[in-house]
């Protein structure tokens, strides 16, 4: 028998806002514990809510671009359960009205483009974090409050790729709405996946397993092509899958029981009492979508019509949102975008690679980049001579142009000088004057090492050999 894997999956994202969801509180990763709090964040009595305003632009910029319908209102609601992460024994959430309904995005694996759908995208808070020791536990309020948004998508997952290809999407997204830095590594952004399976053509779903905090796209996909085995292993053998949350054991590569799951929590929603519906006009939500940041598909776009790139190369500097806004400085200077892509792409991440470094930490200015490759264009210096010039700037941003004069390597293109020298090659070597007449075209290559030669290598070397082949026809 075959089967189909059914997966949906939801997706937490922080939000980068200078204050918490609903205190004053600030929000910043990696501080000292319980540093970063307020009475709001540890519930103590008569503390009462407020709307972190930049959360819900945030929230509409997300939805919009997953291409969600917006709710007008916000409503919130109390979600209750009682566990040591919720210092009020209760998280505020959206259940019935969900700030954003009915999107998709489009993604592309191997066997070409797919649309997932999106059923929702709500905001809540953020728990706190736990660090469980061997007898008790330690808590961090410091996260406990983030502006979160949570979107889940409808199960028309199928499989490990498309999972993988589809959270890099949404990552792609929140990070170039500048909604969050999508760190899956320090949680920003975290996975849930639902996935069941039943026989291909059968309408039915199978008894669903929850995979929790996946967190990198490597391990969604390798979580989920290791599930897909081991409970097509087990339906062949006629045994029943569980109903169960498991986790991904990175160092076994496979997903381990964490507890069995029964009957669904109650979580007792009701309406939340201390905010009040809070409508949004047409001009607060048309204002978020107009002062969106660009996303990458936009970007994709104009790179590809606007700066004749290939779609490879679009792709390669859309990766990292801060190696497109680098190049996207530079093009606003006069060097050809290709070559600056070229430059970004093999030179700069070359060096960023061996420096285990960020493109933000990089010394050398999208302006001078500019500059350098310019000098090239320009013919003043060779493609050779431009990796000595940025092998200097690159650790200082001096001048291009600068290091290239103090290094005697701008390239000498004066018309008169460099035909005077071309002649005086041409009066010392006959023989190549003849064998190029006898149609010997390396004749020309020979000359233009004369003419170099005499140069101490900084005569043009495509304007010395036009002119080189301009003399010979004379004689």
């Amino acid at each position: 028998m075959n089967f189909e894997a059914v997966i949906g999956i939801e997706i937490h994202v922080e939000m980068k806002t200078k204050s918490k969801m609903f205190s004053s509180a600030p929000v910043e990763f990696g501080a000292e514990p319980n540093t970063l709090v307020n009475p709001v964040d540890i519930a103590f009595p008569g503390t009462m809510p407020v709307v972190n305003k930049q959360a819900v632009i945030n929230a509409i910029r997300v939805s919009n671009a997953l291409h969600m319908s917006i709710d007008n209102e916000l409503w919130f609601d109390r979600k209750n359960y009682f566990y040591a992460d919720l210092p009020k024994g209760f998280q505020i959430t959206q259940d019935k009205r969900p700030i954003g309904r009915n999107g998709y995005v489009t993604i592309k694996t191997e066997s070409g483009e797919k649309k997932i759908e999106i059923e929702r995208l709500h905001m809540e808070e953020d728990t706190c974090k736990q660090l469980h020791l061997s007898t008790y536990s330690l808590l961090d309020y410091n996260r406990a409050g983030t502006p979160l948004v949570e979107i889940v998508s409808r199960p028309n997952i199928r499989s490990g790729e498309e999972a993988m290809k589809y959270v890099e999407q949404i990552k792609s997204i929140v990070q170039y709405t500048d909604v969050s830095d999508g760190k899956m590594e320090e949680g920003s952004l975290r996975c849930d996946v639902n996935i069941s399976l039943r026989p291909i053509g059968s309408d039915k779903f199978g008894t669903k397993v929850e995979i929790k905090n996946l967190n990198s796209l490597s391990n969604v996909e390798k979580a989920i092509e290791f599930e897909i085995i081991r409970q097509q292993q087990l339906l062949l053998a006629g045994i029943p899958v569980d109903q169960e949350t498991r986790r991904f054991d990175e160092t076994r590569k496979e997903t381990v029981l964490m507890r069995k799951k029964t009957d669904a929590v109650d979580y007792k929603y009701f309406t939340e009492p201390n905010i009040t519906p809070i409508r949004l006009s047409e001009g607060f939500i048309k204002n978020a979508i107009d002062t969106c940041p660009e996303l990458a598909s936009s970007k994709k776009e104009r790179y590809m019509n606007v700066l004749s790139l290939s779609e490879y190369d679009a792709d390669i500097l859309l990766q990292d949102k801060d190696v497109s806004i680098y190049f996207d400085a530079a093009t606003k200077f006069k060097a050809n975008p290709k070559l600056l892509a070229n430059w970004i792409m093999v030179d700069i991440a070359a060096y960023l690679n061996k420096n285990n470094m960020s493109i933000t930490a990089l010394k050398l200015s999208p302006e001078h980049l500019s500059d350098l490759v310019m000098l090239i264009e320009e013919g003043k210096i060779s493609s050779k001579q431009a990796k000595e010039v940025f092998a200097q700037v690159v650790e200082s941003d001096e001048s291009p142009i600068e290091v290239a004069n103090k290094l005697g390597l701008v390239q000498v293109s004066d018309e008169g000088a460099i035909r005077e020298l071309v002649l005086e090659a041409l009066n010392e070597n006959p023989q190549s004057i003849e064998d190029y007449k006898n149609g010997k075209d390396r004749a020309v290559g020979f000359l233009v090492g004369q003419v170099m030669k005499k140069s101490h290598g900084k005569a043009n070397p495509a304007m010395t050999s036009k002119m080189i082949v301009e003399e010979l026809k004379k004689r």
